[in-house]
């Protein structure tokens, strides 16, 4: 009796979706100096304008020195970005010509690292640009506030909102708990506004004139 032939078919498997395959710690570089600039754009501008407004009610005096303020920490936070990210660069460029020159990596996991390598521009611009929308914020929450304790009230309230969202915008795109993000950036942005306040009012408080 012949033998029966068998004939085994593979099925392969489907691929994981575009969500499961997706490296999210790719995004760590930019999404860090991004999330770094806004909230730091957000709070150290806010925290400027609130201890202004604790010594002066003057608006005008509020507007320039936030956008003082945005244009200083942009320029500090595009060079500082840079210059750590290129400091970053050169180690890990320096790393991979040692593994090179001992036969530590073959030509696939060459190309593979340099793919990942940190872009210092890259770095730079997003954080000085992030910085600077999330400057804007307490701006315009003053630009069109007549009375000076309704105006500190908004500026408050408008930079709360905008470190939720930007807290709740970091923990999706880095697939981390969104409670914990924003409670930590809220929490953290008070805590500077309400501490420049305090000390700028005790300051105008013991009779110095501004």
């Amino acid at each position: 009796m012949a033998a029966q032939n068998h004939v085994q078919i593979t099925i392969p498997k489907e691929n994981q979706s575009s969500e499961e395959d997706f490296d999210y710690s790719q995004r760590a570089q930019w999404l860090r100096a991004a999330v770094l600039g806004a909230n730091d754009g957000l709070v150290s501008v806010a925290s400027l304008m609130m201890g202004v407004g604790a010594v002066q009610e003057n608006v005008k005096t509020m507007i320039i020195t936030g956008f003082a303020g945005l244009f200083a920490g942009a320029c500090s936070m595009a060079i500082g970005e840079f210059v750590s990210v290129y400091s970053q660069l050169d180690i890990e460029r320096a790393q991979m010509n040692r593994d090179k020159a001992t036969g530590g990596q073959n030509r696939e996991h060459e190309e593979g690292n340099k793919e990942q390598l940190p872009n210092p521009f890259q770095a730079a611009g997003a954080s000085s640009i992030a910085f600077s929308l999330g400057a804007i914020v307490p701006i315009l929450a003053a630009a069109f506030i007549a009375n000076h304790k309704v105006r500190l009230a908004v500026i408050v309230a408008a930079v709360s909102l905008a470190l939720v969202a930007f807290g709740v915008i970091g923990a999706f795109l880095g697939r981390s708990p969104i409670v914990k993000s924003c409670a930590r950036v809220l929490i953290g942005g008070w805590m500077a506004m309400a501490i420049t306040f305090g000390l700028t009012k005790l300051i105008g408080s013991t009779g110095l004139e501004i």
